[in-house]
C-alpha cells in the first residue's frame, strides 16, 4: 500500500460516524460513475468499428466453422 493509501485509511478510520457515511455515500456514488463510464466505454469498444472488431470477427468466424461449445457444456464439464 502506498503512503497516500496508509494515510487515507487512517484518516477514514477516525472519522466519526456522520462523516463516515457521507465518505460513504460519495464512495458509492464514485464507484456507480466509474462503472457507467465503463460500460459505456465497452458499448463503444464493441460497435462495428469499436477496438473489439477484430475479437467479434473472430468469434463469429469459429461459430461459423463449429470451433465453438455450448456454455451449459463447458459448464458441466467442469
Amino acid at each position: 500500500m502506498t503512503a497516500t493509501l496508509e494515510r487515507l485509511t487512517k484518516e477514514i478510520q477516525t472519522l466519526p460516524a456522520d462523516e463516515l457515511d457521507e465518505f460513504l455515500s460519495w464512495l458509492a456514488k464514485f464507484e456507480a460513475e466509474q462503472m457507467d463510464a465503463w460500460d459505456k466505454e465497452i458499448e463503444q469498444d464493441s460497435m462495428p468499428e469499436g477496438r473489439l472488431k477484430s475479437v467479434i470477427n473472430r468469434v463469429h468466424r469459429d461459430i461459423a466453422a463449429g470451433r465453438t461449445k455450448p456454455l451449459d457444456e463447458i459448464l458441466d464439464n467442469s
